[in-house]
């Protein structure tokens, strides 16, 4: 008879019975000293004492990975509780160099680092569990173990992990999401793409990356449109990634650029389907972006007639929802009637735009004053 040995508050990681087990579960089998021992430190209700008891234990099995990992465990979840993060951190960390592939350790490492409000721990946990998780799946079949109960197996395993997986990839995007410095920020982008492929958080975790590489941060370009075809190849109808290609190739001058971005931008409408019945909100949004983006390349490549048709698209579908992206479009439609010299819509349009602050407010506001100037001298 085994005995197994897990905190209650975390949750169980069932690991298969064949020695090819990609995951860590920490076993200690009924009747041995090490059980002895840990059922003596069950009944210590004293915790000070409880705490010198399981030091005591890991140096006593200093030789079994097994104890070691369960007794250093128990330290960090004790030092955890008592507030001394520092230790708790470091007995984890002795846990894991004996049960490296654990995830219920690795998740109580994160916890901690969470309490520690350390992003780059918080990534390095979240990052092993899904590497962990993800290695189920490269587990060699046992020769005597049929195709059928292998997949059956594998699933399971998966199927048992898959809470402690979730947990992690929601703590490594919420550790992005809070990291200030665009070199960190980037950083656990490329780990978390490795470790959670297919994450539900890709979306979002497509436009940290590309907002950290342009303007305004690392200011990478060549970085932004390598990371952003590499996401495609996986994703090709990534609409956040679509679109924020799109928005960069807009702005670029290299001469193949602006085809670029009427052809992403297009693809976005495309995926969007904004007139559908069932359209949400977000999709609706992202189509209009796409227009707004597709106007403007139309404009760059002189088809300011056919630009017009959709930076009006783009200013009903934002109008009341983003003020910065409303502003961009009803910007770029004035500068379209002024080209087409539809003064008076222009400067209908444009009137709209100077009321929103904003980075568009000052440019609205000087194409407003050249509007006027033209419409006065025409007068």
């Amino acid at each position: 008879m085994r005995r197994n040995y897990h905190f209650a508050a975390l949750i169980l990681i069932v690991i298969p019975l064949f020695s090819q087990a990609q995951l860590d579960k920490i076993v200690i089998p009924a009747g041995t000293p090490e059980d002895v021992a840990l059922s003596s430190i069950s009944r210590e209700q004293d915790a000070p004492k409880k705490l010198a008891m399981y030091l005591d234990f890991v140096q006593q099995f200093s030789s079994n990975p097994a104890a070691v990992a369960y007794g250093n465990w128990q330290l960090a979840q004790a030092y955890q509780t008592a507030g001394d993060l520092d230790k708790a951190i470091d007995f984890g960390n002795k846990a894991l160099a004996a049960s490296p592939h654990n995830l219920d350790i690795l998740v109580s490492q994160a916890n901690i680092a969470q309490q520690m409000k350390s992003n780059a721990k918080l990534v390095d946990y979240a990052v092993r569990g899904g590497e962990a998780y993800n290695s189920i799946a490269n587990q060699t079949k046992p020769d005597t173990m049929s195709d059928q109960d292998f997949r059956n197996q594998v699933e399971g395993e998966k199927n048992s992990a898959r809470g402690a997986y979730d947990f992690l990839e929601a703590a490594a995007f919420n550790a992005i999401a809070d990291e200030k410095d665009p070199k960190a920020r980037m950083a656990y982008v490329e780990r978390f793409t490795a470790a959670f492929p297919d994450s539900r958080f890709q979306d979002q975790v497509a436009q940290y990356a590309m907002y950290t590489l342009g303007p305004g941060q690392l200011n990478d370009p060549a970085r932004l449109v390598a990371y952003g075809d590499k996401a495609l190849a996986a994703h090709p109808n990534n609409t956040a990634t679509l679109l924020l290609l799109a928005n960069h190739y807009v702005e670029d001058t290299k001469p193949a650029s602006i085809s670029k971005a009427a052809s992403y931008a297009e693809k976005v409408i495309a995926l969007s389907k904004a007139d559908a019945p069932d359209a949400d909100q977000p999709r609706k949004l992202s189509a209009a972006v796409a227009h707004s983006t597709l106007g403007y390349a139309l404009m760059k490549q002189d088809r300011t007639a056919a630009a017009i048709a959709h930076l009006k698209a783009a200013s009903e579908l934002l109008k009341g929802h983003d003020d910065v992206a409303y502003a961009t479009a009803l910007y770029r439609l004035g500068w379209g009637y002024a080209k087409l010299n539809k003064l008076t819509e222009a400067r209908e349009v444009l009137t709209e735009a100077v009321k929103i602050s904003g980075p568009i407010q000052q440019p609205a506001q000087d194409l407003l004053a050249k509007v006027n100037a033209a419409r006065a001298k025409g007068k």
